[in-house]
């Protein structure tokens, strides 16, 4: 079964406990600016799934999806291109966010290795994505002394590894130093990305279109 999608819908996976925060606030800007350029912007919050974030057995175990994660996986399916939402904390994602990827982004559910190959196939393949994340570290102390940590292994050890392609990210640094007019300029932002995301995401749509029609 192949899972390109020729959808134009957006889902936003925000990963932040607090359903206050600046990240959900973040989360919410990029929505709507994905939606005012006319996308199909579907949201989920972490938070409020009900799930077991711990994979007991590994990869090698049998430990069924509960109803929310199929949920969140038909989702993912449905989507053409997908926003993770989430701040960093200890130069990582949240345990909650840590802990929806160790459940869901399962051997052939994410991925498969074919017989014989060293790679994997990504099977979210077909769809693009973007990382949002904040971090109290100022930008210079997290590239030197952290060497991107998130990035690296969000983006390209999870994201990449699965299929996502291509991944953009936004990051919001030193937020406990933000005062209220910074704030609103990095919601601003973040309500642009949503735009530029969904016209990005338009744009590939058409041009599957017009390739399809050329090969009838």
């Amino acid at each position: 079964m192949s899972l390109t999608t020729t959808r134009s819908s957006i889902l936003v996976i925000e990963g932040h406990p607090d359903g206050q925060s600046f990240v959900g606030g973040l989360a919410r800007a990029y929505a709507e600016g994905a939606r005012a350029a006319g996308s199909v912007v579907e949201t989920v919050r972490l938070a409020d799934l009900r799930f077991d974030p711990v994979l007991h057995g590994g990869f090698h175990g049998e430990q069924p999806l509960e109803p929310d994660l199929v949920r969140v996986h038909e989702a993912i399916l449905r989507a053409g291109h997908v926003a993770f939402a989430f701040p960093t904390w200890w130069a990582a994602p949240p345990a909650l966010v840590k802990g929806f990827v160790d459940r869901t982004f399962l051997p052939g559910v994410a991925f498969r290795f074919e017989p014989g190959a060293s790679l994997p196939t990504g099977l979210f393949a077909g769809r693009s994505a973007r990382l949002i994340t904040t971090m109290d570290s100022p930008s210079w102390w997290y590239r030197l002394k952290h060497g991107r940590a998130v990035h690296r292994s969000f983006i390209s050890a999870t994201l990449d590894f699965v299929g996502f392609a291509p991944v953009a990210s936004r990051t919001v640094y030193k937020v406990r130093e933000l005062d209220e007019a910074a704030r609103e300029a990095a919601l601003r932002r973040a309500s642009r990305d949503g735009a530029r995301d969904a016209a990005a995401l338009h744009a590939r749509g058409a041009q599957r279109r017009v390739w399809q029609w050329k090969q009838v």
